[in-house]
């Protein structure tokens, strides 16, 4: 994953609007795409942490698994998926499909 702040940047709007040519789709694009790398890293979280899965309650063995609690910690660390999916909109990385307007350019044919 790329380097991206996690704190609080002023953005220019009209940034967001050269792609798309409209500010509200392309905050819209930048919420699905967020959605789709939060789906990722909890998938890649949940298969790491499964590792670990026991059956037993004994609370002792729950405490000293130090490699499951950095495992989580690295992912608490991470940027937060809204700020990774601004900053792959903003440097062209997200590919925009619009299906309306494929499938009435083929009606058109």
């Amino acid at each position: 994953m790329a380097a991206v702040s996690s704190s609080i940047v002023t953005r220019n709007m009209a940034d967001f609007a050269k792609q798309t040519g409209n500010v509200y789709k392309s905050v819209s694009v930048i919420s699905k795409r967020a959605n789709q790398i939060s789906v990722k890293l909890k998938e890649e979280l949940n298969s790491k942490l499964a590792e670990f899965a026991t059956t037993v309650d004994n609370l002792e063995e729950v405490f000293e698994n130090r490699e499951q609690i950095e495992i989580s910690k690295h992912y608490e660390r991470l940027p937060k998926p809204t700020n990774l999916a601004i900053e792959e909109f903003l440097e062209g990385k997200v590919y925009l499909r619009e299906p309306d307007e494929e499938q009435q350019e083929e009606i058109n044919l």
